[in-house]
Protein backbone atom coordinates (compact mmCIF):
# COMPACT_ATOMS: atom_id res chain seq x y z
CA UNK A 1 0.00 0.00 0.00
CA UNK A 2 3.29 2.82 0.67
CA UNK A 3 4.63 2.00 -2.72
CA UNK A 4 4.17 4.74 -5.89
CA UNK A 5 5.51 4.70 -9.48
CA UNK A 6 4.86 3.12 -12.76
CA UNK A 7 2.07 0.46 -13.33
CA UNK A 8 1.94 -0.67 -17.06
CA UNK A 9 -1.49 -1.23 -18.32
CA UNK A 10 -2.85 -3.13 -21.29
CA UNK A 11 -6.20 -2.19 -22.67
CA UNK A 12 -9.23 -3.05 -24.70
CA UNK A 13 -7.33 -5.46 -27.45
CA UNK A 14 -3.77 -4.68 -26.49
CA UNK A 15 -4.40 -7.15 -23.37
CA UNK A 16 -3.98 -10.07 -25.58
CA UNK A 17 -0.06 -8.10 -25.91
CA UNK A 18 0.57 -9.00 -22.07
CA UNK A 19 2.70 -12.11 -23.43
CA UNK A 20 4.69 -10.65 -25.79
CA UNK A 21 5.60 -7.50 -23.21
CA UNK A 22 9.35 -6.96 -22.16
CA UNK A 23 9.23 -5.47 -18.55
CA UNK A 24 12.86 -6.08 -17.98
CA UNK A 25 14.64 -4.89 -16.48
CA UNK A 26 12.49 -3.22 -13.19
CA UNK A 27 14.00 -0.10 -11.61
CA UNK A 28 12.92 1.11 -8.29
CA UNK A 29 13.93 4.59 -5.73
CA UNK A 30 13.33 3.44 -2.12
CA UNK A 31 14.78 4.32 0.92
CA UNK A 32 15.62 1.64 3.48
CA UNK A 33 15.69 2.31 7.52
CA UNK A 34 18.10 0.72 9.61
CA UNK A 35 17.65 -0.13 12.96
CA UNK A 36 14.60 -1.51 12.88
CA UNK A 37 12.77 -4.72 11.15
CA UNK A 38 8.92 -5.10 10.57
CA UNK A 39 7.00 -8.02 10.26
CA UNK A 40 6.01 -6.60 6.63
CA UNK A 41 8.99 -5.18 5.92
CA UNK A 42 7.32 -1.58 5.55
CA UNK A 43 5.94 1.23 7.59
CA UNK A 44 2.35 -0.61 7.25
CA UNK A 45 3.96 -3.31 9.97
CA UNK A 46 5.04 -3.79 13.58
CA UNK A 47 8.23 -3.61 14.81
CA UNK A 48 9.60 -7.33 15.29
CA UNK A 49 13.25 -6.53 15.87
CA UNK A 50 15.86 -3.27 16.57
CA UNK A 51 19.99 -3.49 16.14
CA UNK A 52 22.70 -1.40 15.89
CA UNK A 53 23.54 0.57 12.92
CA UNK A 54 25.69 -1.23 10.37
CA UNK A 55 28.62 0.22 9.77
CA UNK A 56 29.61 1.54 6.13
CA UNK A 57 32.51 -0.99 5.90
CA UNK A 58 30.06 -4.06 6.38
CA UNK A 59 26.77 -1.87 4.21
CA UNK A 60 28.75 -1.96 1.17
CA UNK A 61 30.12 -5.31 1.41
CA UNK A 62 26.64 -6.79 2.14
CA UNK A 63 25.60 -4.60 -0.86
CA UNK A 64 27.82 -6.63 -3.44
CA UNK A 65 26.88 -9.75 -1.95
CA UNK A 66 23.21 -8.95 -2.82
CA UNK A 67 23.60 -8.45 -6.22
CA UNK A 68 23.65 -10.90 -9.31
CA UNK A 69 21.51 -14.13 -8.97
CA UNK A 70 20.68 -14.88 -5.52
CA UNK A 71 17.98 -16.80 -3.63
CA UNK A 72 15.40 -14.91 -1.78
CA UNK A 73 12.87 -15.80 0.60
CA UNK A 74 9.56 -14.00 -0.53
CA UNK A 75 8.14 -11.53 2.49
CA UNK A 76 5.70 -13.00 4.75
CA UNK A 77 2.95 -10.73 3.83
CA UNK A 78 3.63 -11.14 -0.18
CA UNK A 79 0.76 -12.51 -3.02
CA UNK A 80 3.15 -15.98 -3.09
CA UNK A 81 0.66 -18.93 -2.62
CA UNK A 82 1.34 -22.37 -1.32
CA UNK A 83 -1.45 -24.70 -1.71
CA UNK A 84 -3.61 -22.13 -3.40
CA UNK A 85 -3.40 -19.79 0.36
CA UNK A 86 -1.77 -16.82 0.08
CA UNK A 87 0.98 -15.90 2.24
CA UNK A 88 -0.23 -12.51 3.24
CA UNK A 89 -3.55 -13.94 4.15
CA UNK A 90 -1.77 -16.53 6.32
CA UNK A 91 0.01 -13.73 7.49
CA UNK A 92 -2.22 -11.80 8.86
CA UNK A 93 -4.25 -14.46 10.61
CA UNK A 94 -1.52 -15.18 12.65
CA UNK A 95 -0.25 -18.26 10.55
CA UNK A 96 2.54 -17.20 8.10
CA UNK A 97 3.30 -19.47 5.60
CA UNK A 98 6.60 -21.39 5.10
CA UNK A 99 7.66 -19.89 1.94
CA UNK A 100 10.60 -21.12 -0.20
CA UNK A 101 13.29 -19.50 -1.46
CA UNK A 102 13.25 -18.31 -5.02
CA UNK A 103 15.85 -17.67 -7.19
CA UNK A 104 15.94 -13.29 -8.59
CA UNK A 105 18.65 -11.35 -10.17
CA UNK A 106 19.73 -8.33 -8.81
CA UNK A 107 21.39 -5.97 -11.69
CA UNK A 108 22.53 -2.96 -9.65
CA UNK A 109 22.58 -0.73 -6.40
CA UNK A 110 23.29 2.59 -7.00
CA UNK A 111 23.53 4.05 -3.28
CA UNK A 112 21.84 7.74 -3.48
CA UNK A 113 22.89 8.97 -0.24
CA UNK A 114 22.78 8.00 2.83
CA UNK A 115 20.47 10.46 6.21
CA UNK A 116 21.25 8.83 9.37
CA UNK A 117 19.71 5.80 9.57
CA UNK A 118 17.83 5.89 6.30
CA UNK A 119 19.73 4.71 3.02
CA UNK A 120 18.10 6.13 0.01
CA UNK A 121 18.87 3.65 -3.07
CA UNK A 122 17.97 2.98 -6.37
CA UNK A 123 17.64 -1.33 -7.82
CA UNK A 124 17.85 -2.54 -10.65
CA UNK A 125 16.57 -5.64 -10.91
CA UNK A 126 14.19 -8.78 -13.08
CA UNK A 127 11.00 -9.42 -12.33
CA UNK A 128 10.54 -11.78 -9.36
CA UNK A 129 12.47 -9.67 -6.99
CA UNK A 130 10.72 -8.36 -3.69
CA UNK A 131 12.85 -4.85 -2.77
CA UNK A 132 11.08 -5.37 0.52
CA UNK A 133 12.99 -8.28 0.64
CA UNK A 134 16.03 -7.05 -0.18
CA UNK A 135 15.94 -4.24 2.55
CA UNK A 136 15.43 -7.31 5.01
CA UNK A 137 18.20 -8.87 4.49
CA UNK A 138 20.46 -6.25 3.67
CA UNK A 139 19.94 -5.34 7.61
CA UNK A 140 20.29 -9.33 9.05
CA UNK A 141 23.76 -9.55 6.78
CA UNK A 142 24.82 -6.10 8.16
CA UNK A 143 24.13 -7.71 11.52
CA UNK A 144 21.21 -5.31 11.63
CA UNK A 145 17.88 -4.72 10.98
CA UNK A 146 16.21 -2.82 7.72
CA UNK A 147 12.76 -2.23 6.58
CA UNK A 148 11.75 0.11 3.80
CA UNK A 149 10.07 3.32 3.90
CA UNK A 150 9.28 4.18 0.63
CA UNK A 151 9.24 2.27 -2.74
CA UNK A 152 8.66 3.69 -5.90
CA UNK A 153 9.08 2.19 -9.30
CA UNK A 154 10.54 4.59 -12.27
CA UNK A 155 10.85 1.83 -14.76
CA UNK A 156 9.82 -1.02 -16.10
CA UNK A 157 11.33 -2.32 -19.61
CA UNK A 158 10.77 0.41 -22.21
CA UNK A 159 8.31 2.09 -20.10
CA UNK A 160 9.55 4.83 -17.48
CA UNK A 161 7.48 6.91 -15.37
CA UNK A 162 8.11 9.96 -16.22
CA UNK A 163 5.83 8.98 -19.44
CA UNK A 164 2.68 7.92 -17.55
CA UNK A 165 -0.55 8.96 -16.94
CA UNK A 166 -1.57 10.06 -13.61
CA UNK A 167 -4.21 8.24 -11.60
CA UNK A 168 -6.42 11.68 -11.92
CA UNK A 169 -6.37 11.17 -15.51
CA UNK A 170 -7.22 7.48 -15.30
CA UNK A 171 -10.19 8.84 -12.86
CA UNK A 172 -10.95 11.99 -15.76
CA UNK A 173 -11.07 9.71 -18.27
CA UNK A 174 -8.20 11.88 -19.49
CA UNK A 175 -5.10 9.59 -19.78
CA UNK A 176 -3.56 9.18 -23.16
CA UNK A 177 -3.73 5.99 -24.49
CA UNK A 178 -0.68 4.78 -26.81
CA UNK A 179 -1.20 2.91 -29.76
CA UNK A 180 -0.71 -1.12 -29.45
CA UNK A 181 2.63 -0.85 -30.91
CA UNK A 182 4.15 1.22 -28.41
CA UNK A 183 3.54 -2.24 -26.23
CA UNK A 184 6.10 -4.01 -27.83
CA UNK A 185 8.96 -1.33 -28.71
CA UNK A 186 11.57 -3.67 -28.80
CA UNK A 187 10.72 -5.66 -31.83
CA UNK A 188 11.48 -5.46 -35.13
CA UNK A 189 8.72 -4.06 -37.71
CA UNK A 190 7.38 -5.60 -40.74
CA UNK A 191 5.21 -3.18 -42.86
CA UNK A 192 2.98 -5.25 -44.94
CA UNK A 193 0.95 -4.47 -48.01
CA UNK A 194 -2.55 -4.82 -47.86
CA UNK A 195 -3.18 -7.71 -49.87
CA UNK A 196 -0.39 -9.14 -47.37
CA UNK A 197 -2.03 -7.55 -44.68
CA UNK A 198 -5.48 -9.32 -45.54
CA UNK A 199 -3.89 -12.66 -45.38
CA UNK A 200 -2.32 -12.18 -41.99
CA UNK A 201 -5.98 -10.87 -40.48
CA UNK A 202 -6.72 -14.69 -41.60
CA UNK A 203 -3.40 -16.10 -39.87
CA UNK A 204 -1.56 -17.02 -43.42
CA UNK A 205 2.26 -16.51 -43.57
CA UNK A 206 3.42 -13.71 -45.42
CA UNK A 207 7.11 -12.58 -46.60
CA UNK A 208 9.74 -11.69 -44.37
CA UNK A 209 12.41 -9.12 -44.77
CA UNK A 210 12.85 -7.54 -41.24
CA UNK A 211 15.67 -9.50 -39.60
CA UNK A 212 14.71 -11.06 -35.96
CA UNK A 213 12.91 -14.13 -35.27
CA UNK A 214 9.87 -12.22 -34.29
CA UNK A 215 8.04 -9.71 -35.46
CA UNK A 216 5.80 -6.68 -35.07
CA UNK A 217 3.85 -6.99 -38.87
CA UNK A 218 1.84 -3.42 -38.97
CA UNK A 219 0.18 -2.08 -41.62
CA UNK A 220 0.89 0.73 -43.77
CA UNK A 221 -0.67 3.53 -41.11
CA UNK A 222 1.85 1.85 -38.81
CA UNK A 223 -0.72 0.38 -36.14
CA UNK A 224 -0.18 -2.87 -35.11
CA UNK A 225 -1.77 -5.98 -36.87
CA UNK A 226 0.07 -9.07 -35.35
CA UNK A 227 2.99 -10.50 -33.89
CA UNK A 228 4.52 -13.31 -36.08
CA UNK A 229 7.39 -15.62 -35.46
CA UNK A 230 9.36 -16.32 -38.64
CA UNK A 231 9.69 -19.80 -40.35
CA UNK A 232 12.18 -19.78 -42.76
CA UNK A 233 11.71 -16.54 -45.34
CA UNK A 234 8.20 -16.03 -43.48
CA UNK A 235 6.42 -15.09 -40.83
CA UNK A 236 4.08 -16.90 -39.55
CA UNK A 237 1.39 -14.92 -37.22
CA UNK A 238 1.47 -16.44 -33.65
CA UNK A 239 -1.26 -13.64 -32.21
CA UNK A 240 -3.96 -11.25 -34.97
CA UNK A 241 -4.13 -8.63 -33.21
CA UNK A 242 -6.79 -7.14 -35.68
CA UNK A 243 -7.69 -7.02 -39.51
CA UNK A 244 -6.40 -4.16 -41.44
Amino acid sequence: PFATGLLVLLVGHATRLQPYVDGEPKVYEATIRFGVETDTGDPTGVAVREAPLPTPARLAAVIAQLTGLIDQVPPAYSAKQVDGVRAYAAARRGEPLVLRPATVVVHQWDVRGQRGADLDVTITCAGGTYVRALARDLGALAESAAYLTALRRTRSGHFDVGQAATVDQLREGTAPVLPARAAVPGLPAEQLTDLDARRVAHGQSVPASAAGARAALVGGDGALLAIADRDGDTWRPRLVLRAP
